[in-house]
């Protein structure tokens, strides 16, 4: 807690501000996340639309964000990325607010797709945050962030199961839209427009690497191998519960524990990797990619083999704690290879990247856990850890001839 107070006033109030929104914000849109099963199972008229709309109504958003942040990147550079959080929020909060009163599986589907392409908060809220801070530890920016997002997604799931013990889910939903809308005041009224220095005319500087400047940054390949390891951890996003069942016969409260505890893993790591990375050239940070990537495939094959519910448990804790290295380290080099004028589009793209990977995570895992059973699902996820293992390696090796350094140099 000490570690975390100080990091938020080493920042900035902006960036303390910052946090609290996106961590208010996120936890709210994510009251409903888990529940969403139950309310659509009961507006269902068969267990094919259930099967599809159970699918849809975490995929439809996803899409929505894929298809549309890169636009509202460019708009943001446009028009100013606070501009764009505003936005974002609102439309957030008038789709959540019509979702409250939608009766129709189709309707909620379509809505929840609106609600994706009206979206696009974190995007905009790294660029700004990037601008407020002069470009100043980018990796611990972007790792704050993600932890805000990961502790108000776990908060946001508690108050709505609370809200769900007592009312129905229309209360949640509406509850959610108002947070949202109290957000979108917020922000409008608090955050202040970025320095009048915070544009092309001023190279910010780079505390992720010194050196960034001298290496041919691989943009198409980080983002590759972000998607990749994103895809790899959304495997499992559909099938977990099943497959705690189907395994381990654990109750629902093991279960949720367990799946909170790769969140818990990452909110805890995120901001030491931070630290361990701060200051690092690009050859350093891609060696340790290649690391996680294989640990990652490690524990994901070991988790998938055990039949010891404890052991499970510490390796989910484990694979947690690994992805805390992962995507805000990756955008922290992206966003530092990227001139200032264009980190709202490029952050924007890295957002797209994300959901399409994590919409082709979902897909393949309902996939193959449909086709080869639930006991497929884990050998699928390590075997994309595979895959980017291979690319994080052929990324270390080609940003190694530049600098003609290793990975410890």
């Amino acid at each position: 807690m000490t570690n975390a107070v100080a990091a938020l006033r080493g920042f900035g109030p902006v960036f303390a501000l910052l946090f609290g929104l996106q961590f208010i914000s996120m936890g709210a849109m994510e009251m409903s996340g888990p529940f969403w099963p139950i309310h659509i199972r009961a507006l269902s008229s068969s267990d094919s639309v259930f099967s599809l709309a159970g699918i849809g109504v975490y995929v439809c958003p996803m899409l929505g964000i894929s298809l549309t942040s890169a636009f509202w990147g460019r708009m943001g550079d446009r028009y100013g990325n606070r501009l764009m959080m505003v936005r974002a929020l609102a439309g957030l909060a008038v789709t959540q607010l019509l979702v409250a009163f939608a009766q129709d599986v189709w309707t909620i589907l379509a809505l929840r797709f609106l609600q994706g392409a009206c979206a696009g908060y974190i995007a905009p809220a790294q660029a700004y945050g990037v601008q407020v801070t002069g470009g100043r530890d980018r990796a611990g920016l972007f790792a704050w962030l993600q932890v805000a997002t990961n502790v108000g997604s776990l908060g946001g799931a508690f108050l709505g199961g609370l809200i769900l013990d007592a009312l129905p889910f229309t209360a949640v939903n509406l509850t959610a839209g108002v947070v949202c809308a109290l957000c979108a005041g917020v922000a409008w009224a608090t955050l202040p427009a970025p320095p009048a220095g915070a544009d092309a005319t001023r190279e910010p500087k780079e505390s992720i690497t010194p050196e960034i400047a001298n290496v041919d940054a691989p943009l198409s390949g980080l983002l590759v191998l972000m998607g990749m390891l994103l895809a790899s951890r959304m495997v499992l996003q559909v099938p977990f519960s099943l497959y705690m069942t189907d395994v381990f016969n654990a109750h629902h409260s093991v279960a949720g524990l367990s799946y909170g505890l790769l969140a818990f893993g990452f909110v805890i790591s995120a901001p030491m990797w931070a630290r361990l990375f701060e200051g690092r050239a690009l050859p350093y940070i891609l060696g340790w990619s290649v690391l996680i990537s294989a640990v990652c495939l490690i524990v994901t094959g070991l988790a998938g083999l055990t039949r010891s519910i404890s052991l499970f448990m510490a390796l989910y804790f484990i694979w947690g704690a690994l992805l805390g290295g992962t995507t805000p380290v990756l955008l922290s080099l992206i966003s530092a290879a990227t001139r200032s004028d264009r980190q709202g589009s490029v952050l924007g793209l890295a957002q797209t990247c994300q959901q399409a990977a994590s919409v082709a995570g979902i897909i393949a895992g309902v996939v193959a856990t449909q086709w080869f059973g639930l006991k497929a699902a884990f050998p699928l996820v390590a075997s994309l850890y595979g895959v980017s293992f291979l690319i994080a390696l052929g990324l270390w090796l080609r940003s190694r001839r530049p600098l003609g350094k290793g990975v410890l140099s």
